[in-house]
C-alpha cells in the first residue's frame, strides 16, 4: 500500500478522505496544491490563528469544502477571478464579520474593514493603525 504524507498526518493513497453523497479521491496535484491550506488547518486547530485567509485554485474548491465540513470549520468562500477563490476559515465569529461585509473583492474592502481583517488575521496592531490612517490620510481606498 502506497502511503502519502499530508502535513503531520498519513493516509493510504487513492483512497477516499471525505464521507459525503460523493467520495473524492484528490489527485496528487492536488494534495501539492494544497498543502499550505493543510497546513492553515493545522495552524487553526493547535489555536495558533483564529482566521486563516488563503487564496486557492478554483479546481480545488470542493476539496476545500468538504475538508472544512469535515473538520466543523467556519468557512467563506469567494471568487477572485474564474481560476482562483479566496477562502476564510476559522473561528466563526470571525467568519461571520467578513461575511457581514458583503463585499467579495477585498481591494474594495473600506479602509475600516481593511483595518479589521488585518487585525482579525493577526496582523501587527500598530502596522494595521498606520495602514489604517495612511489610507484616510490619503484617500487612497
Amino acid at each position: 500500500m502506497q502511503i502519502v504524507s499530508i502535513g503531520n498526518s498519513y493516509i493510504p493513497a487513492n483512497k477516499p478522505l471525505f464521507a459525503g453523497k460523493e467520495k473524492i479521491v484528490p489527485t496528487t496535484q492536488s494534495w501539492n496544491e494544497l498543502r499550505v491550506f493543510f497546513h492553515h488547518i493545522y495552524e487553526y486547530k493547535k489555536g495558533l490563528r483564529n482566521l486563516i485567509l488563503t487564496t486557492e485554485k478554483k479546481t480545488n474548491q470542493e476539496i476545500i469544502e468538504n475538508r472544512l465540513k469535515k473538520e466543523n470549520i467556519s468557512y467563506l468562500i469567494q471568487e477572485v477571478d474564474n481560476k482562483k477563490i479566496n477562502v476564510f476559515f476559522g473561528n466563526k465569529d470571525s467568519v461571520a464579520v467578513i461575511k457581514s461585509f458583503n463585499q467579495p473583492k477585498l481591494n474594495q474592502y473600506t479602509p475600516e474593514q481593511d483595518f479589521i481583517l488585518g487585525t482579525l488575521l493577526g496582523y501587527d496592531k500598530i502596522q494595521q493603525c498606520q495602514r489604517y490612517l495612511k489610507f484616510i490620510n490619503t484617500n487612497n481606498w
